[in-house]
């Protein structure tokens, strides 16, 4: 016994007793609906780094791997329910696992966003240190800056801050500088400012 690719009701022929379409017209109902949500997953994957750079969490490289993970598990599950489409095979579960990963780029973009949106300048802290190293990867849209500094927080060695061109371009190695980090308002610590000492 299999179930129906449009509205997942168990059947027993080829044609579906609930909705009343056999596999192959099945499939084609359910192909727009498919594409639409990939194309949400995918637009909110496409935010979420953009998101990511405004207010930039001060573990972002290892967010960004998060991300990564959950974008990759996303699309290779897309995949096998979109063979198993094709195929006409029972693709409810695979189903339901995706129809789970297609907010979660929305929601991760949203909790960094209003974690800074929402979080007040007078919480900030600063922490002078000094700029050991700097990264500056170019990228289709935004590429990735980075500002090595001696940790802020116990227990780490380095801080890996996300900057804009202008930071970038205004720190060199062994500045001494002050760094601005908020707590959050979802205690998400991110990172505020960079400013000379």
């Amino acid at each position: 016994m299999t179930r129906c690719v449009n509205c997942g009701s168990e059947r027993n022929a080829d044609q579906c007793p609930s909705c009343g379409l056999d596999s192959s017209i099945a499939e084609m109902v359910f192909r727009p609906r498919f594409m639409k949500s990939t194309a949400v997953f995918l637009a909110g994957s496409l935010l979420f780094p953009y998101v990511s750079q405004i207010y930039p969490p001060l573990d972002l490289d290892w967010m960004l791997v998060f991300f990564g993970l959950i974008f990759f598990i996303g699309l290779t599950v897309a995949v096998f329910v979109d063979r198993g489409a094709r195929n006409h095979r029972d693709i409810e579960v695979l189903k339901r696992i995706y129809a789970g990963f297609i907010p979660l780029p929305w929601i991760l973009a949203a909790a960094l966003f209003l974690n800074g949106k929402l979080d007040s300048p007078k919480n900030v802290a600063y922490y002078p240190t000094t700029v050991q190293s700097r990264f500056n990867m170019r990228g289709i849209v935004r590429g990735s800056r980075r500002l090595v500094v001696r940790s802020l927080r116990p227990g780490q060695k380095w801080e890996r801050l996300a900057v804009d061109v202008d930071d970038y371009d205004r720190f060199h190695d062994g500045d001494a500088v002050v760094v601005g980090v908020a707590p959050g308002a979802l205690g998400i610590n991110w990172f505020y400012g960079i400013y000379r000492r």
